[in-house]
């Protein structure tokens, strides 16, 4: 693996750790989860050949540390984080973006807000339960998640999560929504990191960017540079069906990568082939 150049950027309220690969128009990757930018390690070398590839850690994840360590978080917020690398490393060009769950939906607020500075977005399952005709099940479900973490602590929070994501209706995969970044064995660093943020992700990641409800009409208008993107074994579970519900409404495909959620981490070589695939169209 090719060793990235490293920078810090002081934005309103952080400084986000940021690594910069290759050459080549900006490809800029937002991960979701806990995993930060190492989540993008098996795949960033390879898109390197034809991109300048970024990625950061998102606000209070891993490097990126928050002025106020209590600071609420909004969509917005992260959402402009990713602005400011895009005019740090790209300021006179629009930029690919890609962007994995969490990740995924600030990438969508980027495009919804300054269009003109995103050439094209993959996005790939964000969570945007306000679309769904259930969502308040899901309000429901953050409430009780809240209140199991407030009162009993992370591990039986995130238990609840789980629970209430295992089915459509319910929604997401049986897994916890951090395993979209499961760590191979030998990353011992970078579990150790994806584990320490999980109390933050859980906290203020989750109740924020779920609560997030995405301009749909916006969209339609710029569904020319969107590519709505699921995992080919997520069908039915909550990350995919926002997903499909947009793409119908938008009246575009759905691009489905290898694997489930978790594709980028199970099949890094054929995901990442499949996006170089999707930034070419």
């Amino acid at each position: 693996m090719t060793d990235p150049t490293l920078g810090n950027l002081q934005v309103n309220g952080a400084t986000l750790h940021y690594e910069v690969r290759g050459q080549g128009p900006l490809l800029l990757l937002i991960p979701g989860g806990t995993g930060g930018a190492a989540a993008f390690d098996a795949i960033a070398d390879d898109l390197a050949a034809e991109y300048t590839v970024a990625t950061y850690d998102p606000r209070g994840m891993s490097r990126s540390a928050l002025d106020d360590p209590e600071a609420e978080q909004s969509v917005a917020e992260h959402a402009d984080d990713a602005l400011r690398i895009l005019d740090l490393l790209s300021p006179g060009e629009p930029a690919r973006v890609f962007g994995a769950s969490s990740g995924a939906i600030a990438a969508v607020h980027l495009l919804t807000a300054r269009p003109e500075r995103v050439e094209r977005l993959v996005a790939h399952e964000p969570p945007l339960v306000e679309v769904l005709p259930d969502a308040p099940e899901h309000r429901a479900l953050l409430v009780r998640v809240q209140e199991t973490f407030r009162t009993q602590g992370l591990l039986p929070a995130m238990a609840e999560f789980a629970a209430g994501l295992e089915k459509e209706g319910g929604g997401d995969t049986a897994e916890p929504p951090h395993a979209e970044l499961e760590l191979p064995p030998q990353a011992a660093a970078r579990a150790e990191r994806t584990m320490a943020d999980l109390p933050y992700f859980l906290g203020r990641i989750v109740p924020a960017f779920m609560a997030y409800a995405p301009d749909v009409h916006r969209l339609e208008s710029l569904s020319d540079r969107l590519v709505l993107a699921c995992g080919q074994d997520s069908r039915g579970e909550l990350p995919y069906r926002p997903a499909a519900l947009l793409s119908e409404r938008l009246g575009t495909e759905l691009l489905h990568f290898p694997g489930g959620h978790t594709g980028l981490t199970t099949h890094p070589v054929e995901f990442g082939e499949l996006l170089r695939k999707a930034f070419r169209a």
